[in-house]
């Protein structure tokens, strides 16, 4: 895990190497591994394997996903099922169904003991953990990660502080890399400005167009003051939508 990117939980083969029954087991061990130390992890085979000739899925495929996602998952993996099935559509949206239902049962992670024992080794990982703690604590609408490389959002991903991250970068490749994180929404977002502070407000005005966020709401919002260098995230702000045009 330490020498990866991401990981799949790859249940086929790790069935061949150590046998079925230790594969659940494993899967959850390797879900909770992957996010204790940053990393992107999929699982992966036989998923909604029966409606690769089914319309529907079994009752036992609908838990295998949403445990799943309960457990931590960054992104659950079809094969077969659209490869040369034949209701991939039916498959995608059965499984979408399941992953929005599972993701509203997830509880909030011990952030509070997480961040009491970690120990931060850059100032963007430490802004990432210090908005996930105001989230948490301050019970804001959203968390608007400002990003190029897409570092400090998969930082707030590990964690879940029961509101969503949307992830706001002109980088097409950061775009697709975050759409893969846990509760993230990747927004393509073109940097007009210099200013963080003007940036900070055309983000603002940007969500509230989408209706992500209307007038009132709290946000907790991170930006590098070096706008559009990459690991350079060192300013975190809690912004009330709306109140700059009030000024």
């Amino acid at each position: 895990i330490d020498a990866s990117d991401a990981i799949m939980v790859a249940r086929g083969d790790l069935s061949v190497e150590v046998g079925d029954a230790a594969v659940p087991g494993l899967q959850k061990r390797m879900i909770k591994m992957a996010r204790a130390r940053n990393k992107l992890v999929i699982t992966a085979t036989q998923m909604m394997e029966s409606m690769i000739t089914n319309p529907i899925p079994t009752r036992a495929e609908v838990s295998d996903v949403a445990n799943a996602v309960l457990d931590g998952t960054d992104a659950v993996m079809l094969s077969a099922e659209t490869a040369v099935g034949d209701y991939p559509v039916e498959t995608i949206q059965a499984m979408v169904r399941i992953c929005l239902k599972a993701e509203q049962e997830i509880e909030e992670s011990a952030i509070d003991r997480r961040l009491t024992h970690t120990k931060f080794s850059r100032i963007d990982q430490s802004i990432a953990m210090s908005a996930l703690y105001a989230a948490s604590h301050f019970k804001v609408k959203a968390i608007v990660s400002l990003t190029q490389s897409g570092s400090t959002t998969l930082w707030m991903s590990r964690m879940n502080a029961g509101v969503p991250i949307f992830a706001l970068t002109p980088i097409e490749s950061t775009l697709s890399k975050v759409t893969l994180f846990s509760g993230v929404h990747p927004i393509a977002f073109n940097l007009t400005s210099s200013s963080p502070s003007e940036v900070l407000r055309a983000a603002e005005e940007e969500l509230a167009r989408l209706g992500l966020v209307k007038d009132g709401d709290l946000m907790v919002m991170t930006i590098g003051e070096a706008i559009g260098k990459s690991g350079h995230t060192n300013t975190m702000k809690i912004v009330k939508v709306g109140d700059h045009r009030a000024d």
